[in-house]
Protein backbone atom coordinates (compact mmCIF):
# COMPACT_ATOMS: atom_id res chain seq x y z
CA UNK A 1 0.00 0.00 0.00
CA UNK A 2 3.17 2.27 0.84
CA UNK A 3 3.89 2.96 -3.00
CA UNK A 4 0.19 3.32 -4.24
CA UNK A 5 -1.02 6.91 -5.20
CA UNK A 6 -3.37 8.94 -2.47
CA UNK A 7 -5.92 8.36 -4.90
CA UNK A 8 -5.63 4.64 -5.06
CA UNK A 9 -5.23 4.64 -1.13
CA UNK A 10 -8.17 6.09 -0.32
CA UNK A 11 -10.43 4.24 -2.85
CA UNK A 12 -8.90 1.05 -1.40
CA UNK A 13 -9.44 1.86 2.26
CA UNK A 14 -13.41 2.41 1.07
CA UNK A 15 -13.86 -0.90 -1.22
CA UNK A 16 -10.91 -3.13 -0.13
CA UNK A 17 -8.26 -4.42 -1.41
CA UNK A 18 -7.72 -5.51 -5.10
CA UNK A 19 -8.54 -8.53 -6.47
CA UNK A 20 -6.60 -10.82 -8.99
CA UNK A 21 -10.66 -10.77 -11.20
CA UNK A 22 -10.37 -7.00 -10.91
CA UNK A 23 -7.01 -6.59 -13.82
CA UNK A 24 -9.46 -5.66 -16.31
CA UNK A 25 -11.15 -2.71 -14.63
CA UNK A 26 -7.63 -1.45 -13.75
CA UNK A 27 -6.53 -2.25 -17.20
CA UNK A 28 -9.56 0.09 -18.38
CA UNK A 29 -8.57 3.01 -15.99
CA UNK A 30 -5.04 2.70 -17.06
CA UNK A 31 -5.78 2.57 -20.64
CA UNK A 32 -8.07 6.06 -19.94
CA UNK A 33 -5.76 8.35 -17.81
CA UNK A 34 -2.81 7.61 -20.01
CA UNK A 35 -5.03 8.19 -23.34
CA UNK A 36 -5.83 11.44 -21.51
CA UNK A 37 -2.28 12.58 -20.58
CA UNK A 38 -0.65 11.96 -23.93
CA UNK A 39 -4.13 13.95 -25.39
CA UNK A 40 -2.92 16.69 -23.28
CA UNK A 41 0.61 16.84 -24.08
CA UNK A 42 -0.43 16.85 -27.82
CA UNK A 43 -2.87 19.74 -26.98
CA UNK A 44 -0.16 22.00 -25.52
CA UNK A 45 1.87 21.63 -28.31
CA UNK A 46 -1.28 22.96 -30.71
CA UNK A 47 -1.22 26.56 -29.94
CA UNK A 48 1.74 27.72 -31.85
CA UNK A 49 0.69 26.38 -35.39
CA UNK A 50 -2.71 27.91 -35.14
CA UNK A 51 -1.77 31.07 -33.17
CA UNK A 52 1.22 32.07 -35.60
CA UNK A 53 -1.74 33.05 -38.75
CA UNK A 54 -3.35 35.21 -36.36
CA UNK A 55 -3.25 38.88 -37.18
CA UNK A 56 -2.92 39.91 -33.70
CA UNK A 57 0.47 37.84 -33.42
CA UNK A 58 2.13 38.35 -37.06
CA UNK A 59 0.36 39.71 -40.11
CA UNK A 60 2.16 40.48 -43.04
CA UNK A 61 0.02 42.76 -45.87
CA UNK A 62 0.78 43.68 -49.09
CA UNK A 63 2.31 47.61 -49.15
CA UNK A 64 2.16 49.62 -52.43
CA UNK A 65 4.94 51.83 -52.50
CA UNK A 66 5.10 54.35 -55.15
CA UNK A 67 7.64 56.32 -56.27
CA UNK A 68 8.42 58.79 -58.78
CA UNK A 69 11.32 57.93 -60.97
CA UNK A 70 12.78 58.25 -64.35
CA UNK A 71 13.23 60.85 -67.10
CA UNK A 72 9.24 59.92 -67.83
CA UNK A 73 8.17 61.41 -64.52
CA UNK A 74 6.11 58.26 -64.76
CA UNK A 75 4.75 56.39 -60.92
CA UNK A 76 6.26 52.99 -60.89
CA UNK A 77 4.67 50.73 -58.40
CA UNK A 78 6.93 48.61 -55.95
CA UNK A 79 5.28 45.90 -53.84
CA UNK A 80 6.84 44.86 -51.44
CA UNK A 81 5.78 42.91 -48.19
CA UNK A 82 5.92 43.47 -44.47
CA UNK A 83 4.55 42.47 -41.25
CA UNK A 84 3.20 43.65 -37.82
CA UNK A 85 3.63 41.34 -34.99
CA UNK A 86 3.32 41.41 -31.27
CA UNK A 87 7.48 40.20 -30.92
CA UNK A 88 10.14 43.10 -31.49
CA UNK A 89 12.01 41.08 -33.35
CA UNK A 90 9.37 40.15 -35.66
CA UNK A 91 8.51 43.45 -36.11
CA UNK A 92 8.07 45.89 -38.95
CA UNK A 93 10.77 43.75 -41.09
CA UNK A 94 10.22 41.74 -44.45
CA UNK A 95 7.65 38.56 -44.83
CA UNK A 96 10.85 36.16 -45.18
CA UNK A 97 12.76 37.73 -42.25
CA UNK A 98 9.60 37.85 -39.89
CA UNK A 99 8.48 34.14 -41.00
CA UNK A 100 12.33 32.62 -40.57
CA UNK A 101 11.73 34.13 -37.13
CA UNK A 102 8.83 32.17 -36.36
CA UNK A 103 9.84 29.15 -37.51
CA UNK A 104 13.01 29.24 -35.56
CA UNK A 105 10.84 30.52 -32.19
CA UNK A 106 8.01 28.88 -32.80
CA UNK A 107 9.41 25.40 -34.13
CA UNK A 108 12.77 24.81 -34.36
CA UNK A 109 13.73 25.44 -30.74
CA UNK A 110 11.02 23.48 -29.09
CA UNK A 111 11.47 19.97 -31.19
CA UNK A 112 15.62 20.27 -30.90
CA UNK A 113 14.81 20.67 -27.32
CA UNK A 114 12.84 18.03 -27.45
CA UNK A 115 14.77 15.45 -29.50
CA UNK A 116 17.53 16.16 -27.47
CA UNK A 117 15.99 15.57 -24.16
CA UNK A 118 14.04 12.51 -25.41
CA UNK A 119 16.75 10.29 -25.02
CA UNK A 120 18.08 11.93 -21.84
CA UNK A 121 13.73 10.97 -20.62
CA UNK A 122 14.39 7.19 -21.44
CA UNK A 123 17.19 6.79 -19.26
CA UNK A 124 15.38 8.52 -16.99
CA UNK A 125 12.23 6.75 -16.76
CA UNK A 126 13.49 3.58 -16.41
CA UNK A 127 15.26 4.43 -13.17
CA UNK A 128 12.41 6.59 -11.47
CA UNK A 129 8.91 6.15 -10.36
CA UNK A 130 7.04 6.74 -13.58
CA UNK A 131 3.93 8.57 -11.71
CA UNK A 132 6.17 10.85 -10.45
CA UNK A 133 7.83 10.65 -13.87
CA UNK A 134 4.71 11.81 -15.78
CA UNK A 135 3.32 14.27 -12.95
CA UNK A 136 6.08 16.42 -12.79
CA UNK A 137 6.13 16.42 -16.40
CA UNK A 138 2.64 17.60 -17.02
CA UNK A 139 2.86 20.27 -14.39
CA UNK A 140 5.91 22.00 -16.31
CA UNK A 141 4.61 21.47 -19.16
CA UNK A 142 1.46 23.06 -18.59
CA UNK A 143 3.38 26.11 -16.33
CA UNK A 144 5.79 26.78 -18.99
CA UNK A 145 3.08 27.19 -21.70
CA UNK A 146 0.93 28.70 -19.58
CA UNK A 147 3.61 31.66 -19.41
CA UNK A 148 4.20 31.45 -23.17
CA UNK A 149 0.33 33.00 -23.05
CA UNK A 150 0.75 35.33 -20.70
CA UNK A 151 2.99 37.56 -22.46
CA UNK A 152 0.26 38.76 -24.46
CA UNK A 153 -1.36 40.48 -20.98
CA UNK A 154 1.90 41.22 -19.32
CA UNK A 155 3.05 43.13 -22.95
CA UNK A 156 6.42 40.75 -23.00
CA UNK A 157 7.71 41.30 -26.70
CA UNK A 158 11.36 39.94 -26.61
CA UNK A 159 11.76 36.98 -28.90
CA UNK A 160 14.26 35.48 -26.65
CA UNK A 161 11.59 35.44 -23.94
CA UNK A 162 9.59 32.90 -26.15
CA UNK A 163 12.36 30.89 -28.07
CA UNK A 164 13.87 30.25 -24.19
CA UNK A 165 9.94 28.87 -23.04
CA UNK A 166 10.06 26.68 -26.07
CA UNK A 167 13.33 24.97 -25.00
CA UNK A 168 11.94 24.76 -21.74
CA UNK A 169 9.21 23.12 -23.05
CA UNK A 170 10.60 21.11 -25.20
CA UNK A 171 12.89 18.96 -22.45
CA UNK A 172 9.64 19.10 -20.51
CA UNK A 173 7.30 17.53 -23.00
CA UNK A 174 9.77 14.97 -23.60
CA UNK A 175 9.14 13.23 -21.03
CA UNK A 176 5.64 12.17 -22.08
CA UNK A 177 5.94 9.11 -24.54
CA UNK A 178 8.65 7.03 -22.68
CA UNK A 179 6.24 7.52 -19.86
CA UNK A 180 2.86 6.50 -21.26
CA UNK A 181 4.15 3.59 -23.53
CA UNK A 182 6.24 1.98 -20.38
CA UNK A 183 2.89 2.12 -18.25
CA UNK A 184 0.57 0.67 -21.28
CA UNK A 185 3.01 -2.06 -21.98
CA UNK A 186 3.57 -2.72 -18.30
CA UNK A 187 -0.30 -3.19 -18.20
CA UNK A 188 -1.11 -4.80 -21.49
CA UNK A 189 0.14 -8.26 -22.87
CA UNK A 190 0.44 -9.41 -25.92
CA UNK A 191 -2.98 -10.09 -26.99
CA UNK A 192 -4.60 -7.85 -29.70
CA UNK A 193 -1.27 -5.43 -28.73
CA UNK A 194 -1.95 -3.89 -32.38
CA UNK A 195 -5.41 -3.02 -31.68
CA UNK A 196 -5.08 -2.05 -28.34
CA UNK A 197 -2.48 0.42 -29.21
CA UNK A 198 -4.29 1.34 -32.13
CA UNK A 199 -6.79 2.85 -30.58
CA UNK A 200 -5.31 4.07 -27.83
CA UNK A 201 -3.37 6.03 -30.27
CA UNK A 202 -5.81 8.04 -31.12
CA UNK A 203 -4.53 10.28 -28.57
CA UNK A 204 -2.40 12.08 -30.56
CA UNK A 205 -5.06 13.28 -33.11
CA UNK A 206 -7.50 13.81 -30.27
CA UNK A 207 -5.32 16.02 -28.57
CA UNK A 208 -4.11 17.84 -31.90
CA UNK A 209 -8.28 18.08 -32.20
CA UNK A 210 -8.55 19.45 -28.64
CA UNK A 211 -5.46 21.85 -28.81
CA UNK A 212 -6.59 22.93 -31.83
CA UNK A 213 -10.12 23.79 -31.24
CA UNK A 214 -9.24 25.29 -27.54
CA UNK A 215 -6.37 28.07 -29.77
CA UNK A 216 -8.78 28.74 -32.56
CA UNK A 217 -12.03 29.77 -29.97
CA UNK A 218 -9.76 33.10 -28.90
CA UNK A 219 -8.94 34.19 -32.17
CA UNK A 220 -11.82 35.58 -32.73
CA UNK A 221 -13.52 39.28 -32.70
CA UNK A 222 -15.33 38.25 -29.74
CA UNK A 223 -12.23 37.18 -27.84
CA UNK A 224 -10.95 40.40 -29.51
CA UNK A 225 -8.26 37.80 -31.15
CA UNK A 226 -6.00 37.15 -27.52
CA UNK A 227 -3.99 34.92 -28.44
CA UNK A 228 -2.29 34.60 -25.02
CA UNK A 229 -5.68 32.58 -23.89
CA UNK A 230 -4.81 30.65 -27.11
CA UNK A 231 -1.64 29.08 -24.91
CA UNK A 232 -3.00 29.65 -21.16
CA UNK A 233 -6.06 27.28 -21.38
CA UNK A 234 -4.04 24.26 -23.16
CA UNK A 235 -1.64 24.92 -20.14
CA UNK A 236 -4.07 24.79 -17.34
CA UNK A 237 -5.67 21.71 -18.84
CA UNK A 238 -2.45 19.40 -19.02
CA UNK A 239 -1.42 21.00 -15.77
CA UNK A 240 -4.25 19.41 -14.13
CA UNK A 241 -4.02 16.35 -16.16
CA UNK A 242 -0.85 15.86 -13.93
CA UNK A 243 -2.20 16.75 -10.77
CA UNK A 244 -4.67 13.24 -11.57
CA UNK A 245 -1.61 11.13 -12.62
CA UNK A 246 -0.31 12.15 -9.20
CA UNK A 247 -3.22 11.11 -7.55
CA UNK A 248 -4.54 8.39 -9.44
CA UNK A 249 -1.48 6.38 -11.86
CA UNK A 250 -0.59 2.82 -11.13
CA UNK A 251 2.47 2.50 -13.16
CA UNK A 252 2.39 -1.12 -13.07
CA UNK A 253 0.07 -4.27 -11.98
CA UNK A 254 2.53 -5.58 -9.37
CA UNK A 255 2.29 -2.72 -7.22
CA UNK A 256 -1.16 -3.70 -6.48
CA UNK A 257 -0.59 -7.41 -6.09
CA UNK A 258 -1.57 -8.12 -9.96
CA UNK A 259 0.41 -10.68 -12.37
CA UNK A 260 1.93 -9.06 -14.92
CA UNK A 261 0.49 -9.73 -18.40
CA UNK A 262 2.37 -12.26 -20.87
CA UNK A 263 4.70 -9.59 -23.04
CA UNK A 264 5.83 -12.25 -25.42
CA UNK A 265 3.88 -13.24 -28.67
CA UNK A 266 6.28 -15.54 -31.55
CA UNK A 267 3.60 -14.20 -34.28
CA UNK A 268 4.20 -10.70 -33.78
CA UNK A 269 8.14 -11.17 -32.57
CA UNK A 270 10.53 -9.57 -34.86
CA UNK A 271 13.05 -11.78 -36.01
CA UNK A 272 16.33 -11.52 -37.85
CA UNK A 273 18.40 -14.44 -38.44
CA UNK A 274 21.61 -12.53 -39.16
CA UNK A 275 21.73 -10.66 -36.46
CA UNK A 276 19.85 -12.33 -33.44
CA UNK A 277 23.16 -13.78 -32.23
CA UNK A 278 24.75 -10.09 -32.19
CA UNK A 279 21.77 -8.65 -30.13
CA UNK A 280 23.04 -11.63 -27.42
CA UNK A 281 22.73 -9.06 -24.32
CA UNK A 282 23.23 -10.63 -21.08
CA UNK A 283 20.64 -11.25 -18.87
CA UNK A 284 20.69 -8.52 -16.51
CA UNK A 285 18.69 -8.62 -13.13
CA UNK A 286 15.35 -7.47 -13.29
CA UNK A 287 15.68 -3.91 -11.26
CA UNK A 288 18.08 -2.85 -13.92
CA UNK A 289 17.77 -0.69 -16.67
CA UNK A 290 19.24 -1.53 -19.87
CA UNK A 291 22.61 0.84 -21.59
CA UNK A 292 22.07 2.38 -25.01
CA UNK A 293 24.07 0.11 -27.03
CA UNK A 294 22.59 -2.98 -25.45
CA UNK A 295 19.25 -1.06 -26.59
CA UNK A 296 20.69 -0.60 -29.89
CA UNK A 297 21.69 -4.21 -30.45
CA UNK A 298 17.95 -5.15 -30.40
CA UNK A 299 16.87 -6.82 -34.05
CA UNK A 300 15.12 -4.09 -35.13
CA UNK A 301 15.77 -1.19 -33.06
CA UNK A 302 17.74 0.67 -35.63
CA UNK A 303 15.46 -0.06 -38.52
CA UNK A 304 12.53 1.52 -37.23
CA UNK A 305 14.14 4.44 -35.49
CA UNK A 306 15.54 4.96 -38.97
CA UNK A 307 12.28 4.77 -40.49
CA UNK A 308 10.56 7.05 -37.89
CA UNK A 309 12.76 9.46 -38.80
CA UNK A 310 11.10 10.35 -42.05
CA UNK A 311 8.07 9.23 -40.70
CA UNK A 312 7.61 11.45 -38.27
CA UNK A 313 9.24 14.62 -40.43
CA UNK A 314 5.98 14.13 -42.58
CA UNK A 315 3.71 14.01 -40.05
CA UNK A 316 5.34 16.97 -37.79
CA UNK A 317 5.16 19.03 -41.26
CA UNK A 318 1.70 18.50 -41.37
CA UNK A 319 0.77 19.11 -37.82
CA UNK A 320 2.83 22.35 -37.63
CA UNK A 321 2.26 23.54 -41.70
CA UNK A 322 -1.16 22.39 -42.60
CA UNK A 323 -2.98 24.80 -41.35
CA UNK A 324 -0.64 27.53 -43.43
CA UNK A 325 -0.97 25.54 -46.03
CA UNK A 326 -4.76 25.87 -46.53
CA UNK A 327 -4.51 30.16 -45.59
CA UNK A 328 -2.09 30.07 -48.10
CA UNK A 329 -3.83 28.41 -51.01
CA UNK A 330 -7.16 29.42 -49.59
CA UNK A 331 -7.63 32.77 -48.27
CA UNK A 332 -9.22 31.45 -45.02
CA UNK A 333 -8.74 33.13 -41.92
CA UNK A 334 -6.45 31.45 -39.08
CA UNK A 335 -9.70 29.92 -36.90
CA UNK A 336 -10.97 28.25 -40.41
CA UNK A 337 -7.91 26.99 -41.70
CA UNK A 338 -7.42 25.21 -38.32
CA UNK A 339 -10.56 23.83 -37.77
CA UNK A 340 -10.08 22.40 -41.41
CA UNK A 341 -6.39 20.77 -40.82
CA UNK A 342 -8.71 19.15 -38.23
CA UNK A 343 -9.58 16.14 -40.83
CA UNK A 344 -5.50 15.17 -40.86
CA UNK A 345 -5.65 14.36 -37.30
CA UNK A 346 -9.00 12.49 -37.95
CA UNK A 347 -7.95 10.49 -40.82
CA UNK A 348 -4.47 9.85 -38.30
CA UNK A 349 -6.63 8.18 -35.89
CA UNK A 350 -7.95 5.56 -38.77
CA UNK A 351 -4.63 5.25 -39.56
CA UNK A 352 -3.66 4.24 -36.21
CA UNK A 353 -6.21 1.75 -35.58
CA UNK A 354 -5.74 0.36 -39.21
CA UNK A 355 -2.44 -0.34 -38.74
CA UNK A 356 -2.41 -2.14 -35.31
CA UNK A 357 -5.39 -4.61 -37.25
CA UNK A 358 -3.21 -5.24 -40.09
CA UNK A 359 -0.53 -6.03 -37.72
CA UNK A 360 -2.03 -8.16 -35.27
CA UNK A 361 -3.49 -10.09 -38.27
CA UNK A 362 -0.70 -10.23 -40.61
CA UNK A 363 2.09 -10.50 -37.80
CA UNK A 364 4.22 -8.76 -40.14
CA UNK A 365 4.72 -4.95 -38.59
CA UNK A 366 7.34 -3.90 -41.31
CA UNK A 367 5.34 -4.93 -44.47
CA UNK A 368 1.97 -2.94 -42.81
CA UNK A 369 4.10 -0.09 -42.33
CA UNK A 370 5.62 -0.39 -45.87
CA UNK A 371 2.63 -1.29 -47.50
CA UNK A 372 0.76 2.32 -46.29
CA UNK A 373 3.56 4.50 -47.10
CA UNK A 374 3.89 2.84 -50.88
CA UNK A 375 0.03 4.12 -51.01
CA UNK A 376 1.12 7.43 -49.13
CA UNK A 377 3.61 9.07 -51.45
CA UNK A 378 1.19 9.37 -54.41
CA UNK A 379 -1.60 10.24 -52.76
CA UNK A 380 0.48 13.30 -51.43
CA UNK A 381 1.05 14.34 -55.01
CA UNK A 382 -2.93 13.65 -55.69
CA UNK A 383 -3.44 15.97 -52.39
CA UNK A 384 -0.86 19.07 -53.53
CA UNK A 385 -2.84 18.59 -57.30
CA UNK A 386 -6.37 18.70 -56.13
CA UNK A 387 -5.86 21.95 -53.57
CA UNK A 388 -3.51 24.02 -55.98
CA UNK A 389 -5.39 22.54 -59.32
CA UNK A 390 -7.92 20.54 -59.73
CA UNK A 391 -10.49 21.72 -57.19
CA UNK A 392 -9.06 24.19 -54.90
CA UNK A 393 -10.71 25.31 -51.89
CA UNK A 394 -12.16 29.29 -52.59
CA UNK A 395 -13.46 31.66 -49.46
CA UNK A 396 -15.44 34.63 -48.92
CA UNK A 397 -13.73 38.47 -47.86
CA UNK A 398 -14.21 36.95 -44.35
CA UNK A 399 -11.88 33.96 -44.75
CA UNK A 400 -14.97 31.84 -44.61
CA UNK A 401 -14.57 28.78 -46.90
CA UNK A 402 -17.26 28.11 -49.63
CA UNK A 403 -18.29 24.83 -48.66
CA UNK A 404 -18.78 23.53 -52.62
CA UNK A 405 -17.44 20.18 -53.61
CA UNK A 406 -14.44 21.16 -53.45
CA UNK A 407 -14.58 22.05 -50.19
CA UNK A 408 -15.60 17.98 -49.60
CA UNK A 409 -12.87 16.56 -51.64
CA UNK A 410 -9.94 18.50 -49.86
CA UNK A 411 -12.25 17.42 -46.26
CA UNK A 412 -11.99 13.07 -47.81
CA UNK A 413 -8.29 13.46 -49.54
CA UNK A 414 -7.18 15.10 -46.34
CA UNK A 415 -8.82 12.00 -44.30
CA UNK A 416 -7.33 9.85 -46.40
CA UNK A 417 -3.51 11.76 -46.41
CA UNK A 418 -3.84 11.56 -42.38
CA UNK A 419 -4.45 7.53 -42.30
CA UNK A 420 -1.41 6.62 -44.31
CA UNK A 421 0.94 9.30 -43.17
CA UNK A 422 0.17 8.51 -39.56
CA UNK A 423 -0.34 4.94 -39.81
CA UNK A 424 3.15 3.95 -39.92
CA UNK A 425 4.06 6.54 -36.87
CA UNK A 426 1.65 5.21 -35.11
CA UNK A 427 2.62 1.90 -35.26
CA UNK A 428 6.12 2.28 -34.64
CA UNK A 429 5.73 4.69 -31.76
CA UNK A 430 3.64 1.94 -30.17
CA UNK A 431 3.42 -1.69 -30.63
CA UNK A 432 6.27 -1.90 -32.45
CA UNK A 433 8.43 0.26 -29.38
CA UNK A 434 6.30 -2.28 -26.56
CA UNK A 435 7.67 -5.34 -28.76
CA UNK A 436 11.13 -4.53 -29.43
CA UNK A 437 11.18 -2.94 -25.46
CA UNK A 438 10.12 -6.72 -24.95
CA UNK A 439 12.33 -8.49 -26.87
CA UNK A 440 13.41 -12.48 -26.13
CA UNK A 441 17.34 -11.38 -26.43
CA UNK A 442 16.85 -9.21 -23.28
CA UNK A 443 16.06 -12.60 -21.34
CA UNK A 444 13.69 -10.99 -18.59
CA UNK A 445 14.71 -7.65 -18.68
CA UNK A 446 12.04 -5.29 -16.92
CA UNK A 447 13.38 -2.15 -17.42
CA UNK A 448 14.28 -1.57 -21.56
CA UNK A 449 11.03 -0.37 -22.78
CA UNK A 450 11.25 3.62 -21.88
CA UNK A 451 14.92 3.24 -23.04
CA UNK A 452 13.65 1.19 -26.42
CA UNK A 453 11.04 3.95 -26.82
CA UNK A 454 13.13 6.83 -26.43
CA UNK A 455 15.66 5.75 -29.01
CA UNK A 456 13.24 5.21 -31.63
CA UNK A 457 11.06 8.20 -30.54
CA UNK A 458 14.22 10.52 -29.76
CA UNK A 459 15.14 9.32 -33.63
CA UNK A 460 11.53 10.07 -35.33
CA UNK A 461 12.27 13.57 -32.93
CA UNK A 462 15.05 14.84 -34.77
CA UNK A 463 13.10 13.86 -38.01
CA UNK A 464 10.12 16.14 -36.63
CA UNK A 465 12.44 18.74 -35.27
CA UNK A 466 14.28 18.95 -38.97
CA UNK A 467 10.56 18.73 -41.29
CA UNK A 468 9.14 22.28 -40.46
CA UNK A 469 12.41 24.14 -40.57
CA UNK A 470 13.11 22.50 -44.25
CA UNK A 471 9.32 22.65 -45.03
CA UNK A 472 9.60 26.49 -44.51
CA UNK A 473 12.75 26.84 -46.33
CA UNK A 474 11.27 25.26 -49.45
CA UNK A 475 7.63 26.84 -49.06
CA UNK A 476 6.64 30.05 -50.10
CA UNK A 477 7.51 31.81 -47.13
CA UNK A 478 11.10 31.28 -48.27
CA UNK A 479 11.92 33.62 -51.30
CA UNK A 480 12.93 31.11 -53.01
CA UNK A 481 10.52 28.40 -52.22
CA UNK A 482 7.25 26.63 -53.45
CA UNK A 483 4.38 24.51 -52.41
CA UNK A 484 5.86 22.38 -55.51
CA UNK A 485 8.89 21.68 -53.93
CA UNK A 486 7.34 21.72 -50.38
CA UNK A 487 5.59 18.58 -51.39
CA UNK A 488 8.79 16.75 -53.32
CA UNK A 489 10.33 16.96 -50.02
CA UNK A 490 7.44 14.97 -47.99
CA UNK A 491 7.17 12.37 -51.01
CA UNK A 492 10.82 11.54 -50.73
CA UNK A 493 10.70 11.32 -47.20
CA UNK A 494 8.23 8.67 -47.69
CA UNK A 495 10.16 6.99 -49.72
CA UNK A 496 13.27 6.71 -47.62
CA UNK A 497 11.51 5.70 -44.83
CA UNK A 498 9.79 2.76 -47.05
CA UNK A 499 13.62 2.11 -48.18
CA UNK A 500 14.70 2.02 -44.25
CA UNK A 501 12.12 -0.97 -43.77
CA UNK A 502 13.32 -3.43 -47.04
CA UNK A 503 15.79 -5.57 -44.71
CA UNK A 504 12.48 -5.88 -42.10
CA UNK A 505 10.39 -6.57 -44.85
CA UNK A 506 12.44 -9.19 -46.49
CA UNK A 507 12.94 -11.04 -43.53
CA UNK A 508 9.11 -10.87 -42.64
CA UNK A 509 8.29 -12.10 -45.63
CA UNK A 510 10.88 -15.24 -45.48
CA UNK A 511 9.81 -16.10 -42.39
CA UNK A 512 6.14 -16.32 -43.51
CA UNK A 513 7.32 -18.23 -46.15
CA UNK A 514 9.26 -20.64 -43.96
CA UNK A 515 6.21 -20.92 -41.92
CA UNK A 516 3.44 -22.17 -44.61
CA UNK A 517 6.10 -24.68 -46.10
CA UNK A 518 5.96 -26.07 -42.43
CA UNK A 519 2.65 -26.67 -42.46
Amino acid sequence: MAGLPPGIRLIQSVTGKAKQSSLIYYQGFIWIITFLTYAAYHASRRPIAIVRNAQSFLNCDLIELYNNTGKDNHTHHLTEEFCISFIDEMDHVDAVTAKGYLSAMGVTAYLVSYAVFMFFSGFLCERMDQRYFLSIGCLLSGGFTFLFGLAYSTGIHSIWYFIIIQVILGAMQSTGWPGVVSVMANWFGKGKRGLIFGIWNAHTSIGNIVGTAMSAAFLTKQWDDDWGLSFIFPGLFIGCVGFLLFLFLIPSPDLIGLEPPQQHDPKTEIEDPETIKAAEIKEPTNDKAIGFIGALKIPGVVEFSLCLFFAKLVSYVFLYQLPTFIHSTSGMNAENSGVLSEYFDWGGIIGGITAGILTDWSGMSGTTCSAMLVIATPLLFCYQTLVQDWCPITSDILGVPVQNSCYGWNIAMMILVGILVNGPYALITTAVSAELGNHKSLKGSSKALATVTAIIDGTGSIGAALGPTIGTALSPAHENGSWNLFFYMLMASDILALLMLARIVKHEIEDRIKQRKER
